[in-house]
């Protein structure tokens, strides 16, 4: 019968083999953690079926330490997964299915993608807050059909990101008592011994923060981590940390415990030295019939899948409504007749014709639609009363549930989280704060776009129109740079109908997150045909036109559309015939066809852009023959008119700079 050091060893094995033919990657962390791997999955606390990795009840499993992704490869393989060891030869590989970090998507059994150190323990407090909601909102006595627990492997590196103590206060305050987080405490990263610049009390401030902990476990032994994991299960109302001793590279008879075993290959001389060192008589990437046996988790997961199904069945006939409901959630799939929804809520706004701020516009979508996604689980960064992103009816999150989440001043923790909770199933997140500081929460909003997750970002605050709060919150460069990410849509809406457009278009992406960008002051009512309301989804469209053949096209987005209608007006009445142009949305004009895109902005016209940010973007749109009124420098403090009025953005200077150009 195949042992449990005999599991273990064949992670070391494949981690090590893996990263020396890739000659790249990171075999300290694989080794150092593959008998804590052994107690969670070997015993079989962790409730999965390799053969369908989406059976909704399953537990999910995070590697926060994402460089250690070779264990994670391992497992997969081991325990049955569609994970070949031709998957394993080719780690880092181009086109692998295993690449460099956890990417999810590429790989069966992943289930978000970290690398970025703090991002994935921050994902499993969202997935384990997704399933206590859901639980509360589903399950009925004598009907748990919601019930599974999120695993996180994390290190000294996520420990000291700064997200991971946003993330894990916030976990403490909910009680997420499915959570379970393991430290492996090597004392070991890039640069060394930790104790330079990491000798934080971890166990206290975790007690602090409202966790379990279990101190002080032998990471190498599976008997103590077993006993470990049981008191975690035990404990319902908190969620646990179980501090694990480990060595790095434990195996490796020269390299173990240091740093060098961290980011690099073995080598073959210290691979030979280790496979004697723990007996491991075979040859690279060949593991005994009797192991693969000894892993297999195949069986468990069809029976383990088969009983919640069964269970699920009973669920069903019980309470038909409320298992059409869940799968509907759980698929990710919008209520049937949401189209239908949002054009009537289109039309509401467009009967309304409000000069309202668009954060407050936003605030009536949300209104609009909230009572037809129950999904919604909307939040703010500690500035609710700024964002406007609560609705009427939502409930604030406490332990005991709700639907409206006060994250506290956590932006990058709140970013995080959200993709968590998408990643997981059931909820649209959506969550708030000021525009300039999406900067906290960056690295989250890019995850968001690399994962395909459905989070929307609600920005407020979106330039010098938040006036006196001066340069410090003044949003220049940010918009900009959102739209550079790849697979982001970012919608800066003129009016109460463009942003009731970007609201609808943002929960209808399946696979795309949204930023909503949004303005403190007012801004004008724009009258539109139904065809030109039908054309916002788009991104961009001919707000007003002009007689003849364009001489000029004027092209803005958010509070300056107004001002490019006025400057158009008065060219007018002298004679000159002008276009303007609304662009919410750049990222789907730009997946417009070229017919539609040369409609819209006519080759041969000369362009003149205005937005109250960097101009460098603009150029794409109206070349170097063109023009843009930005902003180029930091702002000031002052009321916000006389900002825009210091700062080029009236209809004087844009009349001026648009008959220089002609």
């Amino acid at each position: 019968m195949v042992t449990r050091t005999e599991l273990a060893n064949a992670i070391r094995a494949l981690a090590m083999d893996a990263v020396q033919k890739a000659n790249s990657g990171h075999p300290g962390m694989p080794m150092g953690m593959a008998e804590i791997a052994v107690a969670l999955w070997g015993n079989n606390h962790y409730r999965h079926n390799p053969a369908n990795p989406k059976w909704i009840n399953r537990d999910r499993f995070v590697i926060s330490n994402g460089h250690g992704s070779m264990l994670h490869y391992a497992l997969l393989h081991l325990t049955g997964y569609d994970l070949s060891i031709e998957d394993l030869k080719q780690f880092r590989q181009f086109h692998s299915r295993t690449p460099g970090h956890p990417e999810y998507g590429y790989t069966p059994g992943i289930e978000t993608t970290t690398g970025p150190l703090g991002q994935g323990i921050a994902n499993a407090v969202g997935m384990a807050l997704a399933e206590k909601l859901l639980a509360k909102e589903f399950n009925r006595p004598g009907h748990e059909i919601v019930d599974h627990h999120t695993w996180v492997f994390m290190g000294d590196g996520c420990m000291m990101e700064g997200i991971s103590h946003e993330v894990c206060a916030l976990a403490g305050t909910w009680g997420l008592g499915k959570l379970v987080a393991f430290w492996d405490d090597n004392g070991i990263s890039i640069d060394g011994h930790v104790e330079g610049w990491f000798t934080d009390d971890t166990p206290a401030r975790f007690e602090a923060y409202g966790w379990h902990v279990v101190r002080n476990v032998d990471g190498h032994d599976v008997d103590a981590l077993n006993a470990a994991i049981e008191a975690a299960k035990a404990e319902t109302n908190k969620p646990t940390l179980i501090c694990c001793r480990t060595v790095i590279g434990q195996g490796s008879p020269n390299k173990a415990g240091g740093h060098d075993c961290h980011g690099a290959p073995l080598g073959d001389a210290e691979i030979a030295a280790t496979r004697a060192a723990i007996g491991w008589n075979h040859e690279p990437f060949v593991i005994p019939a009797e192991v693969y046996a000894g892993w297999s988790k195949k069986a468990f997961g069809a029976t383990t899948e088969v009983a919640w199904n069964q269970k699920f069945s009973a669920y069903a006939a019980e309470f038909p409504e409320l298992a059409a409901e869940f799968k509907r959630r759980m698929a990710n799939e919008l209520p049937a007749n949401f189209a239908e929804v949002a054009e009537k809520a289109v039309a509401e706004t467009v009967a309304k014709a409000e000069t309202v701020a668009t954060r407050k516009a936003s605030q009536n979508a949300i209104n609009l639609l909230a009572p037809n996604l129950p999904e919604f689980l909307g939040g703010s960064a500690d500035l609710t009363g700024s964002n406007l992103t609560n609705w009427k009816g939502c409930t604030q999150l406490t332990k005991d549930g709700g639907n409206y989440i006060s994250y506290g001043v956590r932006e990058f923790g709140m970013a995080a989280i959200m993709n968590g909770v998408g990643l997981h199933g059931g909820y649209r997140p959506f969550g708030g704060t000021f525009l300039v500081f999406s900067e906290y929460a960056r690295n989250a909003l890019r995850m968001a776009a690399l994962m395909k997750v459905n989070s929307i970002f609600v920005f407020t605050h979106d330039s010098i129109g938040l006036g006196e709060d001066g340069p410090t919150h003044q949003p220049i460069e940010q918009v900009a740079t959102l739209r550079l990410i790849p697979n982001m849509n970012v919608w800066r809406p003129a009016d109460t109908v463009e942003t009731m457009a970007a609201w609808a278009h943002a929960v209808e992406q399946a696979h795309t997150p949204s930023s909503l960008i949004l303005s403190r002051q007012n801004l004008a009512f724009q009258a539109r045909s139904a065809e030109q309301v039908a054309a916002i989804a788009k991104g961009g469209y001919v707000l007003r036109d002009c007689a003849g053949a364009p001489q000029l096209v004027l092209i803005a987005t958010g509070s300056e559309v107004d001002l490019a209608v006025k400057a158009a007006e008065q060219l007018a009445a002298e004679g000159v015939q002008v276009r303007v142009v609304s662009m919410p949305c750049t990222n789907v004009f730009d997946k417009q066809d070229a017919k539609y895109r040369d409609a819209v902005l006519p080759k041969g016209v000369k362009r003149l852009a205005i937005e109250a940010g960097v101009s460098d973007f603009w150029y794409k749109y109206v070349g170097l023959e063109g023009g843009v009124i930005g902003i180029d420098r930091f702002g000031e403090s002052a009321p916000a008119g006389t900002l825009f009025k210091h700062f080029g953005f009236s209809v004087e200077n844009v009349i001026a700079r648009a008959k220089s150009l002609l």
